[in-house]
């Protein structure tokens, strides 16, 4: 297992079943309808990629709220992204839902394992719609992706990573790794956070949509059309301006933060705030570990001292 090829603990264990066999026959027809909308996207690339850009996203925007609808989720969403220039898009991971909750946000470049490339349907919706492959289990080829994503951030265009590497459940959320946030450094563009979170209609989490363990995606796409009332709530936070954090540890736990829910509260200017935060947070543990590894020199002194 690399350090670019992390896993989370969570498993199918996790996850919730909410089929019945009352619910076949409507999870049939959604995902009927499903695999419609997504083919009929798929025929349609070449001619909307010859758009302007506005009118792109907007249809973008508009096919991806759709099979969102379709598969039976209601979208429920606050805040919004800046609608042009550069953008490193950093989310949680719970799902193959998150994509198009994404693309509703803002259209972008996915950046995407390689074994995506070889999924029925999937894998030829994402190819084309500009997706950054990374082979994972390659650790030498890390520079040369964040130099691929820095590329197209100066370019002008968003680039969705999913910094913690896995998906997980849902009930828990995985550290963020720092690699791609050296792309949003290199290319001066802001991080734009979005916390992603699903629940049943009146309240109770669930974690139904997560796609985890040993899943398949189809196993993880029937869940979804089989559940009731299922919403998907996602929350842009404010962003993390350009030139606000020093490093690139400091702008991943920035933006880890803030998809936590732990230090935004909505008002203007919490963006840099929640990157002050975390700053700070890593100058007091670099002081914590100075100091122990002053005592332990301290230690190590006094006991030559006295043999």
């Amino acid at each position: 297992m690399s350090a670019w090829l992390p896993s989370a603990p969570c498993s199918r264990v996790c996850v919730e079943s909410v089929g019945s066999p009352a619910a076949v026959p409507r999870a049939l027809l959604r995902l009927a309808a499903l695999l419609a909308v997504l083919l009929f996207g798929i025929v349609l690339i070449p001619v909307v990629g010859r758009l302007a850009a506005v009118w792109r996203d907007r249809l973008t925007r508009m096919w991806c709220r759709t099979i969102v609808r379709v598969a039976g989720v209601r979208l429920r969403m606050t805040g919004a992204a800046p609608p042009s220039g550069g953008l490193l898009l950093v989310a949680n991971h719970i799902s193959w839902m998150d994509v198009p909750l994404l693309a509703a946000v803002r259209p972008a470049r996915m950046l995407a394992k390689a074994e995506i490339r070889q999924w029925p349907v999937a894998g030829v919706l994402t190819a084309s719609s500009g997706a950054l492959f990374i082979q994972r289990d390659r650790l030498r080829a890390l520079p040369r992706t964040v130099e691929r994503i820095a590329d197209s951030l100066r370019g002008g265009s968003a680039v969705v990573v999913f910094p913690e590497g896995s998906t997980w459940c849902g009930r828990a959320q995985g550290r963020f790794r720092r690699a791609a946030f050296q792309a949003a450094l290199d290319a001066a563009v802001p991080v734009q956070p979005v916390h992603l979170h699903y629940r049943f209609d009146g309240g109770a989490a669930t974690t139904a949509p997560a796609f985890v363990g040993s899943d398949s995606l189809l196993t993880s796409v029937w869940r979804v059309v089989s559940a009731r009332a299922l919403v998907a709530e996602v929350r842009v936070e404010p962003v993390l301006p350009a030139g606000s954090a020093p490093d690139r540890r400091t702008l991943a736990l920035a933006a880890e933060t803030a998809t936590n829910g732990a230090a935004t509260n909505g008002t203007a200017g919490t963006g840099t705030a929640v990157v002050e935060t975390a700053d700070a947070h890593r100058r007091s543990a670099e002081a914590q570990r100075r100091s122990a590894e002053a005592h332990r020199r301290s230690a190590n002194s006094k006991a030559y001292a006295h043999p």
